[in-house]
């Protein structure tokens, strides 16, 4: 496994490239909790059927990690630190987008088709979420 920074502003935020298992009826990948990436996973969802010009995310976490693979299709990510906003074109199943708490993320462009799954390091809690950019600003300040 090969992780690769991408954000000087958050050397957490990385790329993690997925083992691939090549094969001539197919290649295949894979992804194990604590070994490919650096939490235990407590939820799994994913996005599709997103209508051309939506938005998704547009939220910060204040504890929980994540890691966004595009299955199929593609789409950006762009997130905000508080301090820099950078934007991330995720195409390849065997990549991930490892995203941190306390990093704002916004999902769009989304290709006809796309998937983007997402690998979760806790249980759905609402009081995790900062819906609010300002409010994620002032708690980023704050930290």
């Amino acid at each position: 496994m090969r992780a690769m920074h991408l954000w000087d502003m958050d050397p957490r935020v990385r790329l993690i490239d997925f083992p691939i298992v090549h094969d001539p009826r197919g290649n295949l990948s894979f992804i194990e909790g604590e070994r490919q990436i650096p939490f235990p996973i407590k939820r799994v969802y994913y996005l599709y059927d997103v209508p051309g010009g939506a938005v998704r995310g547009g939220h910060a976490h204040r504890n929980l990690h994540q890691v966004l693979i595009a299955l199929s299709g593609s789409f950006d990510v762009i997130l905000d630190d508080g301090k820099e906003r950078k934007k991330f074109f995720l195409n390849r199943s065997w990549h991930g987008l490892l995203i941190p708490s306390m990093v704002w993320r916004e999902l769009e462009n989304f290709s006809s088709g796309a998937v983007c799954l997402v690998l979760a390091s806790e249980y759905f809690e609402e009081s995790e979420y900062i819906r609010d950019h300002g409010q994620f600003l002032r708690e980023v300040a704050g930290a």
